[in-house]
Parts: structure tokens; C-alpha cells; sequence
């Protein structure tokens, strides 16, 4: 295989953020790239002139650095240059004070700065920034990024092995799969260990492999917590935790109060499909799975989570009849329905969509993400969109 570097998408947003004394903080799952942005932006600041340091915090030298005083760390990076790098600044002390503390100097220049949980980041970041950072959430690769350099049968790689950058310039089949283990164990050795007793780490690997199994499906805290062995209040703490590390996204029903309609479910996501077959141990082509549906379904949460904006959300519909629709997208308060199809008839519309339609007949457009063909169909006053399901990251644009 050539090596083509993988052109992330987020990183025009990140580089035109250069300019403005705001610091910018990316956050995300352990290895989805961030350090790799970080030194993109750095060599981007080379090029522009400008001096600049890095600081890999989970290096112990370069840790070592840092434990001193908050003044002393304050003098190290205004003297260390205009544009300053932190790789994993969670572990200073005290970085909003510090953070601020740069900031009201004046110094002139910028700091870029990482982080895999905020647990941590929120608990460094308090309201002394407020009004003086940016936060950009980084995700493994989308399917796009991934067909830059996978360009045959990108999907089926994309649902076998997801979008981990340390995977894609690897060939070696078997050696991808030990990088997505040794990725679930540096995850639970280095974030996990120290916030959950130890006693109860079983436990939890329990928890992440029943979010793998049951991913898409509603599931509830109590039989979660049956089937774990824990009580229920644990296993809210424990899907905090995944959800603050950005390892577990949870999904919301949608309503307006109807009756019929599921108001307090949820469904659960893992943030990579990768990760979940590594969960699972099952890395079976998508064509050899019982739970294809749930990858597909799955594949097009995670290709919409990574467009979400501030005025943006994501929910799913169910009335409790069982009529359902995948996912809500909602922007600006308006929700637009997009259901999930591994096959369908061209023109058939879900039973989902034109029940929803008629529960909410303000809806303008709906959504078939499917693998056969793409068109458009009307439902009343509704535009039906049929999406291919390499096109789903595109969906909305078109809302």
C-alpha cells in the first residue's frame, strides 16, 4: 500500500482558528487523531513563520516539566515560543488558571491543547475560561476521510474496522485487530482504572460489551443492571463516564408529549464500529452477520454525529405500538425524520416516515438512507429523499 496521508476534514476549521488568541482545545477518544492535528497545525505555524513548542504531557520528562508552581508553568510557555502545542493537558494542574493567566498577559500567539476525557478537562476547564476557548470534538475518520486512501470496498472495511487512523495504513488484517484491542486497553488502563474501583473493572467490561451487543436497541439502566450484576445508580455513573470519555454517545427519544409516543428511552452507540466488533470479537465480513442491521444503522448514526452542531441534535421515534423511526435530525427546533434501510423498493416509503408524517404534518422533508438507489418520492406535503448510504454524512445538508 502507498502511504497517502488521510486530509482530516475538521482540520480547515482548527487552521482557521489560527489567528484568534482564543484557546482552542480538541477533545475525543483516545488515538482519533488528535495528536496527529496538533502536529499538523504546528508545521502549518513553521510554515507561516511563527516559533513554536510542543509538550506530549504523557511523556514523563516532559511531565515532569510541569510539576512546579502555576507561575513557573506560566513563565515555561509564555517563553516557549508563539503557538503552543499540549498533548493531553489534562494532567496540569490547574489549566484554566493557567490558561487565563496567559491569556490576560497579552501574549501574543495561540494554544492548541488536547484531551481524551472530560472528566478530567472539565474539571481543569471552569468558568475563568469562559468567553476564551473553542471546543472541537475529533472523531475517528468518517467514512469519506477512510476513502482517501481505502478506495475498494471502503464500506465493507468501514463496518468491519471503523475509522481509527492507527488501522488505516495497516494491511495486516490480524494486526488491525490487535490495534483495536490494545486501543480498548489503553482506554480502560489509563481513563478507566482510576475512576472506577478496581473491584469493579470486570464489571464494566461487562457493561461495554452489553452496549456492543445491544447497540440501536432500547435498552434500560435496570436491565442493564441486572445483567451486570450492579445496581442501577452504578451503571448511571459507569455510562457517564463512557459518554465523558467520548467512548458511548446516548440517544434520546423524541416527543411532544403525546401519549403513545416513548418519552424517557434511550439507545446507545459506541463510538467506533471497530471498537464494537473488538468488543465483540467478531470481525465476520457484514454479508456473514446476524447483526448487519445494526451495523448499518449504526454506521449512519456515526457518520451524522460527527456534523452535529450548536443548533443541532440527534434523536430517535418510537410510538409504543412499535412504529419507529431511526433517528430524528433537529435543527433549529424543526426535526426532519431519517430511517435506515438495508434494502428497500424504490418509492416505498417506511411505515416509520408516514406514521411520523402524519403525527407531525408540518414535516417538509424525510429521509430513506438505503443501499440501493437514491431519488425522491412525496408523502402530503413531505419530500421523501432515498439516500445511498455512502451519501449519509450528506444528509444534513440537505435540511
Amino acid at each position: 500500500m502507498v502511504y497517502m496521508e488521510i486530509k482530516r476534514h475538521i482540520l480547515a476549521n482548527l487552521l482557521e482558528d489560527f489567528n484568534d488568541r482564543n484557546t482552542a482545545i480538541m477533545v475525543g477518544a483516545r488515538q482519533a487523531g488528535k495528536t496527529f492535528l496538533l502536529k499538523k497545525i504546528e508545521a502549518e505555524a513553521i510554515a507561516r513563520g511563527s516559533q513554536t513548542s510542543f509538550f506530549d504531557l504523557e511523556q514523563p520528562d516532559v511531565l515532569a516539566r510541569f510539576n512546579t508552581s502555576d507561575d513557573e508553568i506560566v513563565k515555561l510557555l509564555c517563553g516557549s515560543g508563539e503557538i503552543i502545542f499540549i498533548d493531553e493537558f489534562h494532567y496540569i494542574k490547574n489549566a484554566s488558571h493557567i490558561f487565563k493567566a496567559i491569556f490576560d498577559r497579552g501574549k501574543k500567539g495561540k494554544i492548541y491543547a488536547s484531551g481524551s476525557s472530560s472528566l478530567e478537562i472539565h474539571k481543569h476547564l471552569k468558568e475563568s475560561l469562559a468567553g476564551r476557548k473553542i471546543i472541537y470534538q475529533i472523531y475517528p475518520c468518517s467514512f469519506a476521510e477512510v476513502g482517501q486512501v481505502i478506495t475498494k470496498h471502503t464500506f465493507e472495511y468501514y463496518c468491519k474496522y471503523g475509522g481509527m487512523p492507527a488501522l488505516i495504513h495497516t494491511e495486516n488484517e490480524n494486526k488491525k485487530m490487535l490495534i483495536l484491542t490494545d486501543i480498548l486497553q489503553s482506554y480502560l488502563m489509563k481513563d478507566i482504572k482510576s475512576l472506577i474501583k478496581e473491584e469493579n473493572i470486570r464489571a464494566f467490561n461487562s457493561l461495554l460489551f452489553l452496549l456492543a451487543q445491544y447497540q440501536g436497541s432500547i435498552v434500560t439502566t435496570s436491565s442493564l443492571a441486572k445483567e451486570v450484576g450492579l445496581t442501577a445508580r452504578t451503571i448511571e455513573s459507569y455510562l457517564e463516564i463512557l459518554s465523558q470519555t467520548y467512548v458511548n454517545f446516548p440517544l434520546h427519544s423524541f416527543s411532544l408529549n403525546y401519549g403513545n409516543e416513548l418519552k424517557k428511552s434511550k439507545k446507545y452507540y459506541l463510538y467506533d464500529l471497530g471498537i464494537r466488533n473488538a468488543l465483540l470479537k467478531n470481525f465476520a465480513p457484514l454479508g456473514d452477520r446476524k447483526d448487519t442491521g445494526a451495523i448499518v444503522e449504526s454506521f449512519v448514526f456515526l457518520e451524522l454525529n460527527k456534523r452535529l452542531s450548536p443548533e443541532t441534535e440527534i434523536r430517535f421515534w418510537k410510538l409504543k405500538d412499535g412504529t419507529e423511526v431511526d433517528f430524528i435530525w433537529i435543527k433549529n427546533q424543526k426535526p426532519y425524520p431519517i430511517e435506515v434501510k438495508t434494502s428497500c423498493r424504490q418509492g416505498e416509503i417506511p411505515k416509520g416516515i408516514t406514521a411520523f408524517i402524519n403525527r407531525y404534518p408540518d414535516t417538509k422533508k424525510a429521509f430513506v438512507v438505503n443501499n440501493n438507489f437514491s431519488g425522491e418520492a412525496t408523502y402530503r406535503d413531505a419530500r421523501i429523499y432515498f439516500v445511498k448510504l455512502k451519501d449519509a454524512a450528506l444528509v444534513p445538508d440537505q435540511v
